[in-house]
């Protein structure tokens, strides 16, 4: 089934950017895909939040990748931040019917939502439900707001099989740990202490290594994607992880 989680770990960044200082660590051939999916097994397709894309894009992007590669791809602002959760049906199908292109190697969809958007219970159930109609797949959700962070809603969001983002820096006192669902984490490492430019530690990569490889042996999917892309740092410490995962 499209989506659908599997028990490992998926190390990524925001994009497939190659940065020039890091252009030797990858093969010379093929586009930035291709040399890109050298290296990495997953990443976030981030321009989808700002436009649409053809579902011959999405295959052609499939088609570029080994086997094992999966695609995490964020939801369209016109739905979160500008509809905010209503009046979503066109889009959102839209939406579902363009990354279906991905086939099997498409990953969760990513749900970020406005620091503004509080939890309305009536409107959220109606976009998951409305949701789950037509998406059987992974869903990880990153809200801001701090109504997310509540018993309630992280019972709301395992009934309905999502999990929370853990995100650095973290909004929220909650928000740096995973919630919700549990059959999946979804780490977003966005940089600190400056949010899309600094780099991590190699003290903060090994810790993020055993994070990822206890929840995998707790039976969880366990993704990391590196989102301080500002600087170029995400490449250096996604290659730093990789291998630091592989050793």
């Amino acid at each position: 089934m499209l989506g659908r989680s599997e028990h490992r770990i998926f190390v990524g960044t925001a994009a497939w950017a190659i940065p020039k200082q890091y252009d030797d660590a990858f093969p010379s051939e093929g586009s930035h895909l291709v040399r890109y999916a050298s290296r990495f097994d997953s990443v976030e397709i981030n321009s989808s939040f700002y436009r649409p894309h053809r579902v011959s894009t999405y295959q052609r992007w499939a088609g570029d990748v080994p086997e094992h590669f999966r695609f995490a791809v964020k939801m369209p602002k016109t739905i979160t931040h500008e509809a905010r959760l209503r009046d979503f049906d066109e889009p959102l199908q839209r939406f579902l019917e363009e990354i279906a292109g991905l086939g099997h190697k498409l990953g969760p969809i990513l749900i970020q939502l406005p620091p503004s958007l509080k939890f309305a219970p009536a409107d959220v159930r109606s976009f998951v439900e409305r949701l789950r109609e037509s998406f059987a797949g992974d869903l990880v959700w990153e809200p801001r707001h701090a109504s997310w962070f509540t018993a309630d809603v992280d019972a709301f969001l395992v009934e309905h099989r999502i999990a929370r983002v853990a995100a650095d820096p973290k909004p929220h006192p909650s928000a740096g740990t995973p919630g919700g669902w549990t059959g999946l984490v979804y780490y977003r490492l966005h940089g600190s202490p400056k949010m899309y430019y600094s780099a991590y530690s190699q003290d903060v990569i090994a810790e993020t290594v055993k994070t990822l490889r206890d929840h995998v042996e707790a039976s969880r999917a366990a993704w990391c994607i590196f989102d301080n892309t500002a600087a170029f740092a995400a490449t250096g410490v996604a290659l730093s992880t990789s291998k630091l995962l592989q050793s």
